[in-house]
């Protein structure tokens, strides 16, 4: 079983623990989110139903975890290959911490780092992750987060107008 990275606030390692342990004792560890940008708009995917957590909700292009001893553009990059099929370059654009309880015995706790890539290709979803994925523009995007925020991830709540105000600089 892979192991992940478990970190203190300043995102430096403190040890390491497998996914299941960071999850069922909400241990803090490395993160990242993807977002994945064309044209005015926004890649989405919804979430798989059969995920352990947050299943059918809709998030950013692709998210997970690095292995412990791999690097954090590595694993990037081997997720969007994973999880969508395609490979794009990615630039981190910001970071925060989040804690979540879904239930008595499952915790979100983790150190996401964000990143933004620009990909204008067609997408391979695994169905194993991703049941959906939508192009939205950023307007609507943003006003769907006040409007309908229970139809989206915890984290991407957090995340979405971080890259939201950072894509307003770039255009």
């Amino acid at each position: 079983m892979d192991e992940l990275i478990c970190v203190d606030v300043f995102d430096k390692e403190v040890g390491r623990a497998t996914k299941e342990e960071c999850h069922r004792k909400a241990l803090l560890h490395r993160a990242f989110s993807v977002f994945i940008v064309n044209n005015g708009k926004m890649l989405l995917q919804r979430r798989a139903e059969g995920k352990y957590h947050s299943g059918g909700l809709w998030a950013n292009a692709c998210c997970s975890h690095p292995r412990a001893d791999e690097v954090l553009d590595d694993a990037v990059q081997r997720r969007l290959r994973e999880e969508l099929g395609i490979q794009c370059q990615c630039k981190e654009i910001a970071s925060f911490i989040y804690h979540h309880k879904f239930d008595h015995s499952l915790y979100e706790f983790e150190y996401d780092h964000v990143f933004i890539g620009s990909y204008n290709g067609k997408v391979s979803p695994d169905p194993q992750e991703i049941m959906e994925t939508k192009w939205i523009g950023f307007r609507e995007l943003a006003h769907s987060l006040m409007t309908q925020p229970e139809i989206y991830a915890v984290w991407f709540l957090t995340a979405a107008p971080k890259v939201l105000n950072e894509i307003i600089k770039i255009y």
